[in-house]
């Protein structure tokens, strides 16, 4: 067998196992220098919010993404939202605090407990104030990126996220949703 196909069998054996992983719910690599990433269904994650008064209701959708660069794991999470029904515009402030925190989270094993390893929380209030409309789609305006941490291929790594947000004038208080984490990457 010479190298060449020594590479192509290597490269085919590489992407079987992502494939594979992949549909069985884990991300796995052959090794902790590859560039793979995993995200969750930006559409799972979506949630609409009713203002009170003349404000357009609107859909936030939340993609959590988990990323392995050159032994170094990154996680991510990916806002974009859009009104629902432009009929009525009141540009008044629509939060009085909304934020994120995303979480690079590992565990022993696939059934196991995550454990958080690093997070980062940002207060996108004025963000989603001042754009009620939306970007469309996710920029570095709409991002919460994790520092990264030294990946260990015997765990299973995940990205999570929580949002909490409080409405402005609708007397409720801060409500909390807990978003699914991308698939597990292990390898």
């Amino acid at each position: 067998m010479t190298v060449g196909n020594s590479r192509t069998m290597g490269k085919s054996l590489a992407m079987f196992a992502l494939v594979g992983g992949a549909l069985a719910g884990d991300i796995a690599f052959a090794s902790p220098a590859a560039a793979v990433s995993s995200c969750s269904d930006a559409f799972a994650h979506q949630f609409n919010i009713v203002f009170p008064g003349q404000k357009p209701e609107t859909t936030y959708y939340i993609e959590n993404c988990a990323a392995v660069t050159s032994g170094k794991m990154t996680a991510s999470s990916n806002v974009t939202w859009n009104i629902v029904d432009d009929q009525v515009i009141d540009n008044s402030k629509r939060f009085t605090s909304f934020k994120i925190t995303t979480r690079v989270e590992s565990r022993a094993d696939s059934g196991g407990s995550d454990t958080i390893v690093a997070s980062k929380t940002y207060d996108w209030t004025a963000l989603f104030n001042n754009d009620y409309s939306g970007p469309g789609e996710p920029g570095p305006a709409s991002t919460c990126t994790v520092p990264s941490v030294t990946y260990n291929k015997d765990l299973y790594w995940s990205s999570d996220s929580t949002v909490v947000y409080d409405i402005e004038g609708d007397g409720k208080g801060a409500i909390t949703k807990e978003l699914y984490g991308s698939p597990l990457m292990h390898g």
